[in-house]
């Protein structure tokens, strides 16, 4: 069986707009689910079709952002407030697996479209739900709230600059990760019990499990991550970015001292045997005064030649690319999936499934 098959006796509804739920729909319409995307027919749909760029057209139906999580799904347009179509929905779910949702909780009970509601209808269904702040918090939230309120926006940015927001809105692509791994345990349990359950995640919670290193830092040695830019906090020289001869930013990612001594070979200097650099702790230490030594070694080389030197003696680093140099990449490509909207609008996304899987045939 093809992965791309892998859930083509699935089917999914998906009552979630925005970016989080749909992308978690989109995940399983790219492994062959049948996903049914179920919009607001009183205000035109998931708001995100008309989240247009300016150079995108003024009355596009769909924007690119839309576009990007909602690919291969059967889009119906109902009135939950409505009984017929609330009954429309219902007929639906009877013989549905998956349920992804992104209602408030008390909102959902009252319109009928809850857990227990729609469990009633379906025992096996795996309901799946996604809040901002935890189902007994009502606040509303986009991205950028959370990434406030999770530490993340404090850390983003340059010492004594503004905050900077990440540029996608990570915090909906973790929190789809987890609701998506929640419904693949949903799944193998109801082979077992063949019934149901309900998953549960918030944005927030996504947020703080992926705090990583940066929450061990605090809650160990009591440390406050502060903005460094590009920089880590742990490693040096790690995100410090240099300008090659032709004018082009890299960015080196020195994790190990077999490391730094390999780029010091390729360099053509002996930082690596100078005290204040010889070990990782003592870089951070001194990381300002390394960084500028390193600076016009750099100097002397092309991007390129630069990063292939580096690449032969197993030094991480890479080219700052813009959006048209990432898909310049034969890998990035091949990640692309197009397809005709409705309209006829040809309309491109990358896949959200990123790994291969390959079933072992033997007998």
């Amino acid at each position: 069986m093809h992965q791309n098959t892998f859930f083509k006796d699935l089917k999914v509804i998906e009552l979630a707009s925005v970016l989080a739920g749909p992308a978690v729909g989109m995940f399983f319409a790219e492994l062959g689910a049948k996903v049914i995307k179920v919009e607001n027919k009183t205000t035109g749909g998931d708001v995100t079709r008309k989240w247009r760029l300016p150079v995108e057209k003024k009355d596009a139906e769909f924007s690119a952002y839309y576009c990007s999580v909602n690919w291969n799904k059967e889009i119906v347009f109902l009135d939950l407030k409505s009984k017929n179509d609330l009954d429309q929905l219902y007929e639906m779910v009877k013989d549905a697996d998956v349920v992804i949702a992104n209602f408030n909780v008390s909102k959902a009970a009252k319109m009928g479209v809850d857990y227990a509601q729609l469990s009633e209808l379906n025992p096996r269904l795996i309901y799946a739900q996604l809040t901002a702040f935890g189902k007994q918090d009502t606040s509303p939230a986009f991205d950028i709230v959370l990434q406030a309120e999770a530490g993340f926006l404090y850390m983003c940015g340059e010492a004594d600059r503004q905050p900077v927001r990440m540029p996608v809105a990570l915090i909906d692509l973790l929190s789809a990760h987890q609701l998506k791994e929640g419904i693949l345990l949903a799944l193998m349990d109801r082979m077992k019990t063949n019934k149901g359950s309900l998953v549960e995640t918030s944005l927030y919670e996504s947020a703080v499990s992926s705090l990583a290193n940066q929450a061990t830092n605090y809650l160990m040695a009591d440390h406050i991550p502060q903005p460094m830019g590009t920089m880590h906090p742990n490693i040096a020289p790690y995100g410090d970015v240099f300008y090659t001869k032709d004018e082009k930013p890299v960015v080196l990612a020195v994790g190990t001292d077999r490391q730094f001594v390999n780029l010091c070979k390729v360099l053509k200097c002996s930082f690596d045997k100078e005290p204040n650099f010889e070990t990782n702790a003592n870089r951070v230490k001194n990381r300002k005064d390394l960084k500028d030594k390193l600076e016009s070694y750099i100097l002397n080389f092309t991007r390129d030649d630069l990063l292939l030197q580096l690449k032969e003696n197993a030094v991480p680093a890479g080219a700052i690319r813009n959006m048209a140099e990432v898909f310049e990449k034969e890998l990035a490509q091949q990640m692309v999936l197009s397809s005709k909207m409705p309209d006829g609008t040809l309309s491109k996304r990358v896949k959200t499934v990123a790994f291969n899987w390959t079933p072992n045939d033997k007998t």
